[in-house]
């Protein structure tokens, strides 16, 4: 009876090894540094002003890939229209509001008074609030990506089955809600996790029109106090357990789909 001898591979033990060492002295680095305060640490962990920054900053990520959902998924079917100008039009606007930063796009929408005083009757301050335009702005740049995303996932649907919808009477919409998007789902949710933990994390731009997310929260408390660090360090930790919530989250949808296909195939 032949004996398998497992492979030695020393260079990856040593690798990991060096890797750890460094990882626990950096933070023993951080931790031992004088400079840092981490009885300011605790005392604003759960500060209200923090809490409700950390909800503003859920509030606003949510809303954003609500409308980029939504958005994202009128422009993937202007994008695969027959119609050339809805297809210049999407492919227009993924380009403008992919290829320009985030940061100058919610500049913009947080100093459009600057440009229109009023919209309609109203004052464009008292209708865009820096709130509502972090909304818009990170809403509108989320559409854009995913447009991309949605997009694929059509395209890897069979095209057969659009034929099949299409030969048995079905409009093209109608084929669109019922026979493509259930089964591009499996394609786009993955990316889309990926997407909503960068949105997460870009909502820590609308702190440049105080959009009261957790960062303007931790910069608002910060410079009261001096204690820039430790309010970042602050922030760094509700921001971490933010994505790791959401990555955990995605991880168990990805292996529900994952059954869920293999149980589709199964049948077939």
């Amino acid at each position: 009876m032949t004996r398998v001898v497992p492979l030695r591979r020393p260079w990856l033990w040593l690798g990991s090894a060096a890797v750890l060492v460094v990882a626990a002295l950096l933070g023993l680095s951080i931790w031992r540094n004088p400079n840092i305060q981490h009885d300011v640490i605790v005392q604003f962990q759960f500060a209200p002003a923090i809490l409700q920054g950390l909800r503003t900053t859920v509030v606003l990520a949510l809303l954003a890939a609500v409308i980029g959902a939504v958005l994202g998924v009128l422009l993937a079917v202007m994008r695969l229209s027959p119609s050339p100008i809805l297809r210049l039009a999407s492919g227009f606007y993924t380009w403008l509001l992919r290829g320009t930063p985030l940061l100058v796009q919610i500049l913009i929408w947080g100093n459009l008074a600057l440009l229109f005083e009023h919209l309609g009757p109203f004052r464009t301050n008292d209708v865009l609030t820096p709130f509502v335009a972090s909304v818009i702005a990170l809403g509108l740049n989320e559409g854009a990506y995913m447009a991309e995303i949605v997009r694929a996932g059509i395209i890897a649907v069979d095209r057969g089955q659009n034929d099949a919808a299409l030969a048995l009477g079905m409009s093209h919409p109608l084929t669109m809600r019922r026979i493509i998007l259930p089964q591009a789902l499996r394609v786009i949710l993955p990316p889309a996790g990926n997407q909503f933990i960068s949105l997460l994390k870009a909502t820590s731009l609308v702190s440049v029109i105080a959009g009261g997310d957790l960062l303007t929260a931790s910069e608002n408390i910060s410079s009261a106090n001096l204690h820039t660090i430790e309010l970042m360090l602050v922030a760094t930790f509700w921001y971490l357990m933010l994505t790791t919530i959401t990555s955990v989250g995605q991880h168990f949808v990805e292996r529900r789909l994952g059954k869920t296909g293999v149980g589709m195939h199964a049948a077939h």
